[in-house]
């Protein structure tokens, strides 16, 4: 691996950040899986962890990261954008989801910007973040300039809408239904937002950290498979 850092990219520092922004915990995990009441056999119940995100970056990020953000900031006006985050030599934008697809639309169109792809977006569920339970984080390209860019935005579990963006990335289609099938975020103005994996008729969001993992009865179209604990044992 060469020792040169990419032109287009800022300095990082031995631990791979571009700085090191004070973190942001937003929950505390016990144990290895998160067994909690019932005892945990895995002898990690001691274990005790933090949940920490990236804190915002001070000016100036480096690279070519200035002069986006800058740019940006200046079409979009004061507030559509929370935080700018520059971990690990990557970039991500948290922005209010309102003015998601104010910022996208600048994105890909504008001329020194042209972030022409969107890769998908991604569902997480923060269940003690209190009012940004879930995020749908956004993956672009611009190949155009050959740079790489995220945007992050919250909602919380009282309100999980966010406007759909297929209107400026037609491709993220299936990815906003995806999200909605897993997490249960709502994409406002999205053409027909309906489950992609599970059944149509099926119960809750399986990727939400609030969802039973075992020990319940997991219904399919109609058929009913029992819980691991309580099937026929052929051993």
């Amino acid at each position: 691996m060469s020792d040169t850092q990419p032109e287009n990219l800022p300095a990082t520092s031995p631990a791979g950040d571009a700085q090191t922004p004070a973190a942001e915990v937003v929950d505390q995990r016990q144990g290895m899986f998160g067994v909690r009441g019932t005892g945990d056999t895995s002898g990690f119940g001691g274990l005790r962890r933090q949940v920490a995100l990236p804190g915002g970056s001070p000016k100036p990020y480096g690279g070519w990261f200035d002069g986006a953000t800058d740019r940006l900031e200046g079409l979009v006006g004061e507030g559509a954008i929370e935080k700018v985050v520059v971990d690990r030599g990557e970039l991500t934008l948290h922005v209010q989801r309102e003015q998601l697809v104010e910022v996208a639309q600048h994105l890909r169109d504008d001329e020194s910007l042209r972030f022409e792809f969107c890769s998908g977006v991604s569902g997480v569920h923060y269940p003690n973040e209190t009012g940004r339970e879930l995020h749908a984080v956004y993956h672009l390209l611009s190949i155009t300039h050959n740079r790489r860019i995220r945007l992050e935005v919250s909602c919380p579990d009282a309100d999980p809408h966010i406007p759909s963006i297929v209107s400026v990335y037609p491709a993220n289609d299936w990815h906003e239904r995806e999200t909605w099938d897993f997490f249960g975020i709502i994409f406002d103005g999205h053409p027909a937002l309906t489950r992609i994996q599970m059944p149509d008729d099926w119960p809750g969001h399986p990727q939400r950290k609030d969802y039973p993992l075992g020990g319940i009865d997991v219904e399919y179209k109609g058929a009913v498979i029992p819980p691991p604990d309580t099937r026929r044992s052929y051993n």
